[in-house]
């Protein structure tokens, strides 16, 4: 498929899909047409640019996935240790939700303390 095509599919942006394909995250083929410049786009990358997006909302940089799918696509006697990768990402990912429970903790504790005043502001019973 074209790049036209799979943005719409994926509902990303073709420069999105190009920056992605730069940084090694997905690939595509020159055109069976030698006339032309097209790419051709697989099947495929519908599914693993929805995954690419969902680890980037999760906090994943376009190095780390980069870094990733470079090692996975290898062949498996090149020294690399995914698991460990992948442990120290869920690490790094549940450090952050760590903190960002605190931090929602902290802001709901403030609303409620706003919600009741300071002592000069209640009526006196």
């Amino acid at each position: 498929m074209r790049i036209g095509e799979l943005a719409k599919r994926t509902g990303l942006s073709r420069d999105t899909i190009r920056f992605y394909e730069k940084h090694g995250l997905i690939e595509s083929v020159p055109d069976a047409e030698p006339t032309n410049t097209y790419r051709d786009y697989p099947e495929a990358l519908v599914e693993q640019l929805a995954m690419i997006g969902e680890a980037r909302e999760a906090g994943l940089s376009v190095a780390d996935l980069a870094e990733l799918t470079r090692h996975i696509d290898r062949s498996a006697t090149e020294a690399f240790d995914a698991e460990a990768f992948l442990d120290e990402k869920i690490a790094e990912v549940t450090r952050t939700i760590e903190k960002a429970q605190r931090f929602l903790a902290f802001l709901e504790a403030t609303k409620a303390a706003l919600e009741v005043g300071p002592l000069e502001w209640r009526a006196d019973d």
